[in-house]
């Protein structure tokens, strides 16, 4: 007897979604909602069309879908692969890279592409093959071999340059490391050391920035964003503008918001990559202390739920390759956030999900899978 269309519907829907981490598809489902709604506002008087924010979160979609289909296994025996083409890309883009902005980040391979972004990814599969290979046989010098394999893209990503990318690369690699095992004695002293130097900008930070000298091992541009940081007000027409319009921003949407596509900030053109990396003030300004209750919930929920999976991984691998992905979309909110709002100095982070990007959203969306791979592989993977 020949089904019904319903029933052929049915059992379409049920391959696609059979599987899948319901409560993670529909945290990142609301997130790209989210996304897609503030989009259709920010890029109010903006070149980019909303056919490309469709299509990339369309992509992104699709990529998580085909990823979720890969067992871990062959992640795993991918992982060596994908991260020797990504530090090919890396050299390619240092030889013959596309320069924008004063920056040689990009590719053109028929279409333009940001190889830096793949090692957001190719970076904990590596580290994740690597930690599982040595299980049982671990040396402190293995720690060693992995802060080599991860200063290697970090190091052609700075000189790009491209400080915001290249640390969200070196946080996703040191996420693999310290869940591996890095004894605390050796964490310690560069939290110590950290600390420190802050402290020391705190106190001494105005009257450095105050003086025109150059600091080692940081371009002028680097420079030049943490003074904005420590005052922004000392260049309130210049490099502190950015800075200062994002704060006023978010604090004149007040507890309810201005209203979708009522934001005056934003469509007076007074915040700068307003439909990308300060995306964040233009949501806050429309829909307020409330609307950002809820978006900071779905992160909350994403980063709960993705450690939830990692947690019942079965083996090493996909236990640090879980933990670590979730955890770059947590690095990813928080320094998002945190420039947005003033509390860190601005880098090129988009929002997950919320931002509009095309190599980025796909590389998110990656990450999506391997969480959703992990969970529907779970009991298929030995340990």
């Amino acid at each position: 007897m020949e089904k019904s269309p319903i029933r052929k519907i049915q059992k379409v829907f049920y391959y696609i979604f059979s599987g899948l981490d319901r409560q993670l598809g529909l945290i990142l489902l609301g997130l790209a909602t989210i996304g897609f709604l503030t989009f259709l506002s920010s890029s109010q008087n903006t070149p980019v069309l909303v056919e490309d924010e469709l299509r990339n979160l369309a992509l992104s979609f699709v990529v998580m879908w085909c990823v979720s289909r890969i067992p871990p296994k062959w992640l795993e025996l991918a992982a060596v692969w994908i991260y020797g083409f990504g530090i090919a890309l890396l050299f390619a883009v240092a030889t013959f890279g596309l320069i924008k902005k004063g920056a040689r980040r990009w590719l053109n391979i028929g279409f333009v592409i940001q190889p830096s972004e793949i090692m957001k990814i190719a970076m904990p599969l590596m580290l994740a093959w690597y930690f599982q290979k040595r299980e049982g046989i671990q040396k402190s010098w293995d720690y060693g071999i992995a802060i080599i394999i991860l200063v290697i893209p970090v190091a052609l990503i700075a000189r790009q340059p491209d400080l915001g990318t290249a640390l969200l690369v070196f946080a996703a690699g040191m996420y693999v490391i310290i869940l591996a095992g890095l004894p605390w004695k050796w964490i310690l002293p560069f939290v110590g050391v950290g600390a420190f130097g802050i402290l020391l900008m705190i106190i001494f930070g105005n009257t450095l920035c105050a003086q025109d000298v150059a600091w080692p091992f940081v371009h002028d541009y680097q420079k030049h964003r943490v003074c904005t940081l420590l005052d922004p007000s000392s260049d309130p027409l210049g490099k502190g503008f950015h800075t200062i319009q994002s704060m006023i921003a978010i604090g004149s949407g007040g507890f309810f918001g201005k209203g979708w596509f009522q934001g005056t900030q934003a469509h007076l053109e007074f915040i700068p990559e307003k439909h990308t990396d300060f995306v964040f003030a233009v949501f806050s300004e429309e829909f307020g202390f409330l609307g950002n209750l809820v978006l900071l919930a779905l992160f909350f929920a994403l980063i709960k739920r993705g450690l939830a999976i990692s947690a019942r991984a079965p083996n090493l691998f996909t236990r640090l390759l879980g933990a670590s992905v979730t955890l770059i979309f947590f690095t990813y909110a928080f320094v998002n956030i945190g420039m947005v709002s003033g509390l860190l100095p601005v880098v090129g982070v988009p929002l997950p999900f919320i931002s509009y990007g095309g190599t980025a959203l796909v590389t998110l969306g990656f990450g999506g899978g391997i969480l959703m791979s992990i969970h529907r592989h779970r009991r298929l993977v030995q340990s």
